[in-house]
Order: C-alpha cells, then structure tokens, then sequence
C-alpha cells in the first residue's frame, strides 16, 4: 500500500467478533513470501481469466446404501458451484464524475441448511479500498447485503482465504461455494472504477472449512500431491536436465518427489496454525488438495506477491519463477508467470529445478551430506526454498555453534519422560538414540520450515506410484 492516498468510503458496519489470532512472523529475503498465511494479496487478473473449467463430479461411492462423507462434502460443492455460477454480483458507484468511485467489493456465498434440507445465498461487500486487516488485529469491517442472515467474519482478506460463517434465526448455514470478483489492478491503480467494474472477473472457489474436511481427502490428497510430484520428475528425468548441484547426475536423481511434496504442504500451512493444531494442520492443506486438486491455492497471493501452491515471485521479472525459467531452460517451463506458477505440475518441475539451484550454491560438506541423507538433510533445501543461501548459511552457523556435525543430524523421534525440549528443534544422533536440541532464534519464519518439514516427510516416503491417480504411468 505504501504512501498512496486513498479516497474516503461511506462507513460500513463492523463485524461481530475478531478472527482467531495468528502470528505473524519475520520475513528475511524470502524466495517465495513470507508471514501469515492470512496476509494475502491481490491475485492477478490474467489467473482469474484463466480460471479452469469445473470438473465433473467422480463417480459416487456407495456403502450399505449411503454415500460416504467424502462424496457427500463433494456434491455439495459441486452443487454450490452449479447454483454460484449464474449468480449476478452487484457493484456500487459512488459520487459523480472525477469523483466517483467503487464503495465495496461484493462477495456471494452459497449456503446449505441442514435442518431445513434447503439453499440460500447470502451476500456481503468488502470496504474499498481493502483494509490492512491482520489475524488478531480489529474486527473486518463488512456489510451484510441479505436481509434475515447472519454474518461473522472467520479468516482470510483475499480470494484464497476469505471466509465467513452464517447463520439465519439461529440456524447454522454451512459454505459451501464462494464467489469473489478479481480486479484489473492497474485500472484501479488509476481509479478508473467503471472500467473496474466493467473487467471484473468472478471466480467460484471455496477456500478450506471444517465443514469440507474429510479423512479420505487427506489421503487423496498425499496421492495427488505425490503423483503429480513424480509426474513433474518423470518430465524432467525425460527431457535428461542435468544437475546443477551435482556434476554427472540428472536432476530427477538429485530432487526426490517427497521433498517437492513437502513443500507443497508447508507453503500453504501457516506457522501458528501449525504451533496449535500440529499434524491436523497439514490434514486440513491435504484434505483441501484432496477436494480441490488441481485448483487447490492456484488463487494464492502472499502480502509479499509471491503467488500458487509452490509460491513463486515475479519481481517485474527478477523474481524465483523468471530464475527457473532461464537457468533450467530444458524443463519446458511455462515462460508465463502468471500460468506457469499457478499449474501445480508446472510450478512443482519449477520448485525441483529451484531447489538444485540453491543446492549448488551450498558449501560443499552440506551437498554431500545431503547426497547421502536427503530426506534428514532436506532441511538445508527447505531453508533456501523459503529465504535463499541467507538462510542456508544462518542455519550452518546455529547448527555449528550448538556443536552437530552434519552426519549426526536424524529424523525426529520420541522425546524421552521429563526431557521436554522446547521446539522448533533438529534431532542429533546419540548411540542408537536420537534427542532433539531447540533451534536458537535467527529467522522465525525459517525455524518453522524446518520444523514442518521433518514432521511432513514422513507422510509422503516409501512410495512410489508406478501409475498416478491422474492415469500417468
């Protein structure tokens, strides 16, 4: 937002109650954009436009009579999508002339009542211009445009995390299809709000909601996330894309799936959902993946522009995806910021060839000790996909003064009766036994992907899936 100056909007009616709080946590040179998930940004246009067509429906499962769960949550949101689509938002202008300009951004939600067995959509509008809200901070100022419904604002800004809960007469309405406009940025750069209005592109997409969690989405989603994982390897190791960090090798034997799936997982979990919920934090990403697909977080935009479900910057074209793009060359990659970052089998083939960049700009005892223990030493790749060789070189020297040598790094154990270690930590080998050491402060941020990232791996190893759930051998 800088030092613009904005022009001043009709009052709005405050929300009822805050959003839970979250942290927000420091940004060192991030690669791919830092702080709450929450903090969003503005998404594109040009991604908007792009929208993918809605899949239909798999084929229901049927179990002594009744649906499952999982078909249940999916043909409602297919529902909702159907009943979302023909739905009209309506923008407000105000003032005249020079002076004009758009009073709200308006969202539509449709809604299930259980009790009643019955629809409704329900819409509400957004102050312009967007408010700096921050998880924890003042209550979302919103107003509430259908009379008799009840709205409470739950997290989010932006079209990947906003979300409300409703309810009517005292009846809880689940969410189950949300449509929210995307705008021409560069026409609201220069206030040219009918032209806003006129461009504005809606998208129907439902961010993640307890109501949408199931146990079978998580598990579909590890093997979507995995399939497509070995899929974008497959590409690479298909088109012979030499190591940058290893000399002789290919890419494809340098990168595991697992640690491009990892990261698929991390990106989308926010640090303080993480510290409170733990492994229920990753099922609630999972089981969005498992839902969603390929549509899953390809609308997220970071405070810091970083954009999709692996993350990438533009930086008027210096940023992660333009590096990729140029230094592995061979891999295809779509040379569009905009398509290539928000494909999820694009940008993880682009998150393969980033990571055997960084690897190569690491000091050579790091490269061979994870040559020899990737999935223990994917912390040091992990540490550079958030903030680059800053990060890499700061863990190095933590690691360094808390006296572990690389070889004595492990994977994560049990934490032994009345030896509680305040995390997040590294585990450091001891005879037969692993004992976990608290990582000191130097990029809170960083200390969390390293935390995510030993207790996620584990999800994804030993598997190899010589056919993916998309048909790909």
């Amino acid at each position: 937002m800088g030092s613009a100056t904005y022009e001043i909007e009709p009052p709005v009616t405050d929300s009822e109650h805050a959003a839970p709080a979250e942290s927000a946590v420091s940004t060192e040179e991030t690669a791919t954009g830092g702080g709450s998930k929450q903090e969003e940004g503005e998404v594109p246009l040009v991604v908007a436009e792009s929208e993918h067509p809605d899949q239909a429906p798999a084929e229901e499962v049927i179990i002594q009579g009744r649906r499952t769960r999982d078909r249940v949550i999916h043909d409602l949101v297919a529902e909702a999508q159907t009943r979302l689509r023909d739905v009209e938002l309506q923008y407000v202008l105000t003032g005249k002339g020079k002076n004009q300009v758009l009073r709200g951004r308006p969202v539509a939600f449709a809604l299930w009542s259980e009790a009643k067995q019955e629809w409704s959509i329900a819409y509400i509008e957004l102050p312009r211009p967007p408010i700096k809200w921050r998880p924890g901070g003042k209550p979302l100022a919103f107003r509430t445009l259908t009379p008799g419904i009840q709205a409470r604002h739950v997290q989010g800004t932006g079209a990947e995390r906003l979300m409300f809960a409703f309810s009517r007469d005292g009846d809880p309405l689940k969410v189950y299809g949300r449509k929210f406009p995307v705008f021409d940025n560069n026409l609201v750069k220069h206030r040219q709000w009918s032209a806003v209005v006129q461009t504005a592109k809606p998208i129907v997409y439902l961010p993640f909601t307890e109501d949408t969690f199931d146990p079978a989405f998580v598990s579909s989603g590890k093997e979507f996330l995995l399939a497509t994982a070995n899929k974008a390897i497959e590409e690479l190791r298909r088109a012979q894309i030499p190591s940058a960090a290893f000399r002789g090798e290919l890419l494809a034997d340098v990168i595991p799936p697992q640690l491009i799936t990892t990261l698929a997982v991390i990106e989308r979990t926010d640090d303080k959902d993480y510290v409170e919920k733990q492994a229920l934090a990753f099922d609630e990403v999972l089981s969005q993946y498992g839902l969603k697909r390929e549509e899953a977080y390809r609308y997220s935009v970071s405070s810091a522009k970083a954009l999709g479900p692996m993350q990438f910057t533009n930086r008027k074209g210096n940023g992660t995806y333009a590096l990729v793009v140029r230094r592995c060359a061979g891999a295809n990659l779509d040379p569009s910021f905009e398509r290539g970052a928000t494909n999820l089998l694009n940008a993880m083939k682009a998150a393969a060839c980033l990571l055997d960049l960084d690897l190569a700009d690491m000091r050579e005892d790091i490269r061979l000790a994870y040559r020899a223990n990737p999935e223990v030493l994917g912390i040091f790749p992990v540490a550079a996909y958030n903030g680059g060789s800053r990060n890499v070189a700061k863990l190095y020297r933590v690691l360094t003064r808390m006296n572990v040598k690389l070889d004595q790094l492990n994977r994560p154990g049990v934490q032994l009766t009345g030896a509680s270690v305040t995390c997040p930590c590294i585990w450091k080998t001891e005879g037969t036994d692993a004992r976990p050491l608290a990582l000191p402060k130097y990029n809170n941020e960083n200390r969390w992907y390293v935390q995510k990232y030993q207790n996620i791996v584990s999800a994804f190893e030993v598997r190899d899936l010589s056919v993916d759930s998309a048909g790909t051998n």
